[in-house]
């Protein structure tokens, strides 16, 4: 690798939130959503349209970011399987080993800031609760129903939580951590990772009040007649306990409380960047933003994440700084495991050996170069409140949908982009429908992945002493800020 600390190359920041789907950000066409940074960010860079998280939930989502390689082949498949920095290297270990002095600050979601997960630096960290994480996301078929769940979505209101202080307190660590990093000489990496727009839906009032009831719009099929009624999502319905509508009043309450988390999210993100102006890097900074994955926001009467829904899969995803075309718009199809090729782009590494098999590609090299309309990205799901596994690709414009023992399913996004219209049973899709498998088997045969995951997540549930004791763990419907 080369040596990059005596580089005049530029610094990277990248800025995580957690549960930010890009239809709530006006730099993806919102015009309810209030995103004032994000949007000025995107203005001066570029937006990629069709970004995607590896697996739509917390844990395995940040593991395949950290590593750029897919959950089921590192082990970390669910909420209960944290980063552990053995199971692939990080990008942290890359620019560690090159010298280049490397801080996160707030939510990493991986075991323990004891682990050797290649960031040495943990500024705020949270990771899962009691280095285990939630269990519970094991069990499966196994599960209750997660009745906790709903009612978090039931109990929006205006006030501060521990979440919106949590991030408060990254938004401040890194302000002065970016005062720190003006004074030295050499180049950096940095990490700051919210926790909001994530749920409690517990807002600030100043955030809340931007956005009066009476402005909003119900979620897309919201009339429970009107619901996506695949096996599959009915068993993801029912395990949260949302199988019986929520009222009129709970839902406008929630996507109130939902976008009012995101103006408040956006306007730490500004905290952040205002310290990078005022500390005279912001010139010389590569900063990307996004977000583990994103948030059903009530269509269909879903809410949170763990479907292979739009609201779910999708993330916002906007890169700015040197290098990168201003203005622009890329609708090449990209996703998480994306961000360790750019890190290693944007600072000037050659990959290790170890990294030759890489599925990701720099998301700097994409935004340079025309849209291709021929990418495959990836994800899957295996945790909570899921009966099966559930594999999805996105290819040029089509989706596809593959959930073990049950019906698969086709889209055409480029004119269907709320998923109305299912196309796999249509004749006339055959042939591309089989495209769309043939592509997936290139990653992943689904049904033997199942197994795997399903046998590790049964010895898992046995060495806690089964699910007897799994159940007697206290069950909560987000992760605690106070972890770390």
């Amino acid at each position: 690798m080369t040596d990059s600390t005596k580089s005049s190359g530029p610094n990277l920041l990248i800025m995580m939130s957690d549960q930010h789907v890009p239809f709530a950000c006006g730099a993806y066409g919102s015009t309810m959503a209030r995103t004032p940074n994000l949007d000025a960010l995107a203005e001066r860079g570029t937006v990629f349209d069709a970004a995607y998280c590896n697996s739509p939930i917390c844990v395995p989502s940040r593991a395949a970011m950290a590593t750029g390689r897919y959950v089921h082949q590192t082990g970390n498949p669910d909420n209960a399987s944290p980063y552990l920095g053995t199971e692939a290297a990080s990008w942290g270990h890359r620019a560690a080993q090159a010298g280049i002095p490397t801080t996160t600050i707030g939510k990493l979601h991986y075991r323990s800031v004891e682990d050797d997960t290649g960031f040495p630096d943990q500024r705020r960290p949270l990771h899962v609760r009691d280095g285990m994480g939630d269990l519970f996301h094991t069990l499966r078929s196994l599960q209750p129903p997660a009745l906790q769940l709903r009612a978090a979505v039931a109990d929006a209101r205006p006030g501060e939580s521990d979440y919106s202080r949590f991030d408060r307190s990254v938004a401040s660590e890194a302000a002065n951590w970016l005062q720190e990093r003006s004074a030295q000489q050499d180049r950096w990496l940095g990490k700051v990772s919210f926790v909001t727009p994530h749920y409690p839906f517990t807002v600030p009032k100043e955030f809340l009040d931007l956005y009066p009831l009476e402005t909003l719009p119900l979620p897309r099929r919201n009339d429970s007649q009107e619901w996506d009624r695949h096996p599959a999502v009915d068993i993801y319905r029912q395990a949260c306990g949302l199988d019986q509508p929520l009222t009129r009043e709970e839902t406008l309450k929630a996507v109130q409380a939902y976008y009012g988390l995101v103006s408040f999210m956006d306007a730490q993100v500004g905290i952040v960047l205002d310290a990078l102006e005022e500390t005279g890097q912001a010139d010389n900074t590569i900063v990307l933003y996004v977000s583990d994955h994103g948030e059903l926001l009530g269509t269909d009467g879903l809410w949170f994440k763990g479907t292979m829904g739009e609201g779910s899969v999708r993330i916002p995803t906007i890169l700015s700084g040197p290098g990168v075309p201003i203005g622009h718009r890329c609708g090449t199809n990209v996703s998480l495991i994306d961000v360790f090729p750019t890190v290693l782009h944007a600072l000037g590494l050659s990959p290790a050996l170890e990294d030759a098999d890489l599925p990701g590609r720099s998301l700097l090299g994409i935004a340079n170069e025309p849209d291709d309309t021929t990418r495959t990205v990836f994800s899957e799901y295996h945790s909570a409140n899921s009966y099966t596994g559930s594999f999805m690709i996105r290819r040029g414009p089509w989706k596809y949908v593959n959930y073990t023992g049950f019906e698969e399913r086709l889209y055409n996004l480029e004119s269907d982009q709320w998923e109305e219209h299912d196309l796999a049973p249509e004749p006339a899709y055959a042939d591309q429908l089989e495209q769309c498998r043939a592509a997936m088997r290139e990653i992943c045969d689904p049904d033997l992945v199942d197994q795997q995951v399903r046998e590790r997540q049964r010895q898992r549930i046995e060495e806690y002493g089964g699910v007897a004791n799994v159940l007697k763990k206290p069950l909560m419907a987000y992760s605690p800020a106070a972890s770390s």
